[in-house]
């Protein structure tokens, strides 16, 4: 004898299969991993920057280089937290999609006041040489 069978009372799955998701564990881990890195190499970018106008010689007026090489390198990270937050997306990790769209709008927000501060500077050091912070950078006017 055949009995009848119900339908599942609630299915929310949807496509071919129950969604998968990565261990929580393992996605805060790679989460936080993944921000402590980019911060260190942020870190590490801008402290160069900021060791460029850096000297020991009294004599010596030395003013930091263009932040635009610098820029681009933060850029640069900017562009691997997208592109971790997009594998991390295909793998289902949501903290760590989460924390890099985060850092990601960070650089971005990093990046796009730094050009707009090294705009600025540039335009005033064209149309004034003379102004605080505009002159030759110490490695130009150092002939060694």
């Amino acid at each position: 004898m055949n009995l009848p069978v119900a339908p599942p009372a609630f299915d929310a799955t949807t496509g071919p299969g129950p969604r998968r998701r990565a261990d929580r564990g393992a996605d805060i881990g790679a989460g936080c991993g993944l921000v402590f890195l980019e911060l260190i190499a942020l870190v590490v970018i801008f402290g160069l920057w900021l060791l460029s106008g850096f000297d020991l010689d009294p004599g010596k007026t030395v003013t930091t280089d263009s932040s635009w090489d610098y820029l681009a390198a933060a850029g640069g990270v900017g562009v691997l937290a997208v592109a971790a937050a997009a594998i991390a997306a295909r793998a289902g990790a949501v903290v760590t999609v989460v924390a890099q769209a985060v850092m990601a709008a960070l650089i971005g927000v990093i990046v796009f006041g730094g050009a707009a501060a090294q705009s600025h500077q540039d335009r005033l050091c064209r149309d004034i040489p003379s102004a605080t912070g505009c002159g030759g950078s110490h490695r130009a006017a150092d002939p060694s």
